[in-house]
């Protein structure tokens, strides 16, 4: 036992020795954001962003002589700490560690639980204020309960406002996500400490918008880099950046940081008898809430075309990294805890494209109809006006109106080189349609309509059966497929007649 006891002391004699030195925040900070590679061209869920970043900081600190805990408060609460490295302390670390409970009403209760705290009560009517002792005997999830020298009592259940007053913050409770980490130096120092690692809850994502041309050859395209963070950490001034391409990494998980809210319960002594129930209530003696007020009106005309936005652009700069794309952002920004930024990405004023309308049809169809999906093609080269790498993101295609532009539609851009080819489904159309009939003998007549005003690209991909044929039809093999492209002329229709021959 004596053993024990004095094995018990030679440990906790440097941990009672040493000195804790606090830095609360970063002088420099980068943040580096990886895309989630398994969401695809869908687009990120604002509450559960599985992409991450890379985050750089430098502090300097003044370590003295001994051991010391080094804390490293405001970092990311998405953490991964077993990713952390630690650089600039000459004679290196000796451990780390994650303060995952962040200070909260919660947490100062179940940290005090079974002490002593001072439980202050005022009237309301009078404004009478007093302070006695209390003992904490249940902690802050369903009801706190404290023994007080009157006997037990819930919290805040007396009808008077009651708040508990402690002495000192419980030890190991922080206001911001913090990494510690134990030094060891022979001599005092004043360090220049760089601290990486990775962290969770972030992504980004490439959005477009499209101005198509009144001629329908070219278009103006703009992409838009934005920013997502669910972290509880704001990086202020931060050098940002972001990674295209897919990165292999491995799954980690990071337990979340707690930081429980305060439950309170109250038990009444009466039974739901003796409460009388109030005419318009909702059966409890509690009248239903007021009705939401009504929305204020729009603003005239002449109002609204007053409204003007104005804003300096600013553009990430692609730079190459490996087999990866590295958008960087030339001026320090703010990565807002949860929140997003968005900051310009792409901007090509002329990007020559091909408009086409495409069906899927198959060949021996007995009757069938389908609206043309309207296709934008281009290719990735400077001939084209692009020749850069488009990371994937939502396209939004316009249309310039007579008063204001005009929404056309919408589709995705998958990651595209340099040099492949770039093809936008955008829209579905109802004037330029395909209408398939069957005959006798596996005749068939496929028809194309266009009530367009202006003549119509048309491609209709057919499919059939490893055991058909088609005869009589004069289609383009491209890529595996049978394409039968065609123009159609403004308000007119095309058909096509074949036969379906089994072999």
């Amino acid at each position: 036992m004596r053993a024990t006891g004095l094995l018990a002391l030679c440990l906790a004699g440097p941990a009672l020795g040493q000195t804790v030195v606090t830095s609360p925040a970063p002088e420099r900070v980068g943040v580096t954001v990886y895309r989630d590679q398994s969401r695809g061209n869908a687009r990120p869920q604002r509450q559960w962003l599985n992409g991450y970043a890379l985050i750089s900081e430098t502090r300097t600190i003044a370590i003295p002589a001994g051991d010391t805990e080094l804390r490293f408060e405001g970092v990311a609460s998405g953490i991964v700490p077993q990713s952390a490295i630690v650089g600039g302390i000459p004679e290196g670390l000796l451990e780390r560690n994650r303060d995952a409970l962040l200070l909260s009403a919660g947490s100062l209760v179940d940290r005090a639980l079974g002490q002593r705290v001072s439980l202050r009560r005022t009237d309301r009517a009078t404004g009478k204020v007093t302070n006695e002792e209390a003992v904490v005997r249940t902690g802050s999830d369903g009801g706190v309960v404290l023994q007080t020298a009157a006997g037990v009592e819930a919290l805040r259940c007396t009808g008077l406002a009651e708040t508990l007053i402690y002495d000192r913050v419980p030890a190991g409770l922080s206001a911001r996500p913090t990494l510690s980490v134990r030094v060891r130096a022979r001599q005092p120092l004043t360090a220049t400490v760089t601290l990486s690692y990775l962290a969770t809850g972030f992504d980004w994502q490439a959005d477009y918008v499209a101005m198509l041309s009144p001629d329908e050859r070219t278009l103006q395209l703009q992409a838009w880099l934005t920013l997502a963070s669910t972290d509880e950490t704001s990086f202020v001034g931060a050098t940002t950046q972001a990674v295209a391409g897919r990165v292999n990494r491995e799954r980690t998980d990071v337990p979340p940081v707690s930081a429980p809210p305060l439950r309170l319960e109250c038990w009444p002594d009466e039974t739901t008898d003796d409460v009388p129930e109030e005419e318009g209530g909702d059966g409890y003696g509690i009248p239903p809430p007021p009705p939401p007020p009504a929305p204020p009106p729009p603003p005239p005309m002449a109002m609204r075309s007053e409204i003007v936005v104005t804003g300096s652009r600013m553009t990430a700069e692609r730079e190459r990294l490996g087999d990866l794309q590295l958008y960087r952002i030339p001026e320090p920004v703010t990565v807002a805890a949860k929140a997003q930024k968005q900051v310009g990405l792409i901007d090509q004023p002329a990007v020559r494209i091909e408009m086409i309308y495409r069906m899927r049809l198959m060949a021996s169809d007995l009757d069938a109809e389908q609206a043309g999906q309207l296709i934008l093609r281009s290719r990735n080269r400077d001939e084209e006006g692009l020749g850069l790498p488009l990371p994937s993101g939502n396209v939004v295609l316009f249309r310039q109106g007579a008063e204001r532009p005009m929404l056309i539609g919408e589709g995705a851009m998958r990651d595209v080189a340099v040099g492949e080819k770039v093809e936008l489904a955008v829209a579905q159309s109802t004037g330029v349609r395909a209408r398939m009939a069957g005959g006798k003998g596996g005749r068939q007549t496929l028809t194309v309509t266009n009530d367009r005003m202006v003549a119509t690209r048309v491609e209709v991909e057919l499919f059939k059966d490893d055991d058909e044929e088609i005869d009589g039809a004069k289609l383009t093999a491209r890529d595996g497929k049978l394409l039968w492209i065609i123009t159609v002329p403004a308000n007119g229709s095309v058909s096509l007649n074949y036969a379906i021959r089994r072999r």
